[in-house]
């Protein structure tokens, strides 16, 4: 119950990298190891906002399909409505091109100090199997796992389990023959069995149950994989009208580079080496 109810538990497990010791096995195989995808929901938000940026900050809704949790191609063929969280998360906007398109722009991702240009149309097509801006793919949700214990330390849990399920078998028995005596040790046993059965029954419902429940969470983690993978190979050999849609991101992906007559204040210098007078800083920083 103390490992149970520690939020930390299954954080301090996840970093260990040294074996299982009995009762961690014994804890492992009753309630899991927690979810293995923690913090996997900060991970999505930086991958789609690093490929924003390498993209210049305007993307199609194509390209951020793979990181999000989208239904297959078949199903939703023209629904875009996935990207309203993206665009509330990076304050961004939808706009029509001249061929009717929707773009999706993304200001807060397109300031830059590097006057690199990225998001080159070479890579449209064809090279995106080889070269994705450094990002990956497609977002994978990781699947669930009914234990980490290993084949000897599983058979050793179960053993015990076993052998207290038997004993509770046992003890029952025993009791049905023993008159009771107020008072006595017998009494105590006797007012204490009904726990001992829960606990004895427990100890193999409790899995039993997470194996049913992890049968569906895991196929619904491979549905949302599947999807956002599909999602992904369109990209590497995409449509003539695809195409033509990533080609006028790309078109739109004008970047807003910070150049030296741009700044204000620098910390190269120290700030009483700056000479700037108050009105030449206040004209400056209202032309800005």
């Amino acid at each position: 119950l103390y490992r149970y109810w520690d939020m930390n538990y299954y954080r301090r497990q996840q970093m260990r990298t040294n074996r299982m010791n009995f009762v961690e096995s014994v804890f492992s195989f009753v309630f899991g190891d927690g979810d293995p995808n923690q913090g996997l929901e900060e991970e999505r938000w930086k991958l789609i906002g690093q490929y924003i940026s390498s993209n210049g900050g305007v993307v199609a809704a194509e390209e951020i399909a793979p990181y999000l949790d989208v239904p297959s191609i078949e199903e939703t063929q023209d629904d875009e409505s996935f990207m309203l969280p993206v665009l509330l998360q990076f304050q961004g906007y939808p706009e029509v091109d001249d061929q009717g398109n929707i773009l999706y722009r993304f200001p807060s991702l397109q300031r830059t100090a590097s006057s690199q240009r990225i998001g080159r149309k070479e890579y449209v097509g064809k090279k995106w199997t080889e070269w994705v801006n450094g990002v990956e793919k497609y977002f994978e949700e990781k699947r669930w796992l009914f234990s980490k214990t290993g084949a000897s330390e599983r058979a050793m849990v179960i053993g015990l389990g076993a052998f207290n399920l038997f004993g509770v078998i046992v003890l029952g028995s025993m009791l049905k023959e023993i008159s009771l005596t107020p008072g006595g040790l017998v009494s105590f046993v006797s007012q204490l069995f009904p726990l001992l059965q829960i606990y004895a029954a427990s100890f193999f419902t409790i899995p039993l149950f997470r194996w049913f429940l992890l049968l569906k969470t895991n196929s619904d983690i491979e549905k949302r994989n599947r999807a956002r993978k599909q999602r992904a190979e369109i990209l590497d050999l995409p449509d003539p009208s695809l195409r033509k849609k990533l080609l006028s991101a790309r078109d739109m992906a004008q970047k807003t580079v910070i150049s030296s007559d741009r700044i204000v204040y620098s910390t190269e210098k120290d700030f009483v080496d700056q000479d700037y007078e108050s009105k030449d800083w206040d004209k400056r920083f209202r032309e800005l």
